[in-house]
């Protein structure tokens, strides 16, 4: 595995810049003292975190979009799936440090008059079966969803409508309070994670190297998939679905594979977002943000994976720039960005970097040759 990403320098050189941060930010955080214009802090490493877990949700939307040309805009409800089921472990973790000191009940139940614990919140207060739920729950979504959507093949702009209006099916539902997790305010006030403060300097530059360990992880998967006689087929069906069926290939079966792998690989990506913002709501299922990630993707580089990992950080660290700096026009920002890049850059920042190597080793072998 190791031989396949060193032929694929982009690839190896992005994983060495991963494992480097993972390793270099905890120490600038935590041992250089705070005066030092070298120390990081504490939330600017939150915000790394809460950048690279959005990087691993665009790998999930590039290995579906880009590889075997499923245009979801559906992915941030699975992101959302799994951010909920890891706030509902943090809730149970409060216990009677709530407002209303109720051990069971989460402090909105209790407001809202709640009894007993819905069955759906037993369990959560183990870890291993949250961690159990978080890749369950959007992947059996995923599962039913894509069974019935491959299987009637439907596809290109109709499947992207149906994920859209499932994503915005969702955000309604969580909206109501009597559904059980916790209506238009969400899960909150979160306390610890496996007992650690989720306020401790320590706590955060963990979640952090977690996440840099899950991207680095997910990513090997992806590569490895791709590159893969599964990869080779994905993208011959994203070029000629017909002619494959024609091979005799069960092409629903590969696209029901891919898009539940991907459907989990969302939700893992929204666990880790959870401890390292402090909350998740219905907001996280709007369309909007769906759209975003396939933005993400687009400027970054469509069927590279390094590319989605690119475009999900320059997006979101040019999204907080706008929205501190002139807040009321990062929407339009956005679609400028994505409109630009289709017209001028359509392989995106990946593209650049590409033609951009291959005009320097051209010049290098110009001047190699003899004259």
């Amino acid at each position: 595995m190791l031989n396949d990403l060193r032929q694929q320098p982009a690839s190896f050189r992005l994983i060495a810049i991963l494992l480097a941060l993972g390793f270099v930010v905890p120490i600038l955080n935590l041992w250089v003292p705070s005066e030092s214009i070298f120390h990081v802090e504490t939330y600017t490493v939150s915000l790394l975190g809460k950048y690279l877990s959005y990087a691993i949700l665009a790998l999930a939307v590039d290995l579906v979009w880009g590889y075997l040309g499923i245009l979801s805009l559906g992915h941030g409800a699975f992101f959302a799936l799994g951010g909920y089921a890891m706030g509902m472990y943090l809730m149970r973790q409060i216990g009677d440090r709530g407002v209303y000191g109720d051990p069971l009940l989460p402090d909105f139940m209790v407001f809202l008059n709640w009894q007993d614990l819905p069955w759906f919140w037993l369990g959560f207060d183990q870890f291993w079966f949250t961690c159990l739920m978080i890749a369950l729950v959007p992947g059996t979504l995923a599962f039913i969803f894509g069974w019935l959507a491959f299987r009637s093949r439907v596809s290109g702009v109709y499947l992207s409508i149906i994920t859209q209006a499932l994503t915005y099916a969702l955000m309604l539902a969580f909206f109501r309070n009597e559904m059980g997790f916790g209506g238009n305010n969400g899960l909150t006030d979160f306390k610890d994670i496996l007992g650690a403060s989720l306020q401790s300097d320590v706590t955060k530059v963990g979640l952090f190297v977690a996440t840099v360990l899950t991207l680095v992880g997910v990513y090997v998967v992806c590569h490895r998939i791709v590159n893969s006689r599964l990869g080779r087929l994905s993208m011959a069906i994203r070029d000629g679905e017909a002619r494959v069926r024609f091979m005799g290939y069960r092409v629903e079966n590969i696209k029901l594979w891919l898009f539940v792998l991907s459907a989990v690989i969302a939700g893992v990506a929204g666990a880790l977002y959870v401890p390292q913002v402090g909350i998740i709501n219905p907001g996280e299922f709007s369309p909007l943000n769906s759209i975003e990630i396939v933005v993400w993707v687009a400027l970054g580089g469509r069927a590279t994976l390094y590319g989605a990992v690119i475009g999900a950080v320059l997006v979101n660290y040019a999204k907080s720039w706008f929205t501190v700096e002139f807040p009321e026009v990062w929407l339009f920002a956005l679609g400028g960005l994505f409109v630009v890049s289709t017209l001028f850059f359509p392989k995106g920042v990946s593209g650049i970097f590409h033609t951009l190597s291959s005009m320097l080793k051209r010049d290098n072998t110009l001047v190699e040759e003899p004259k």
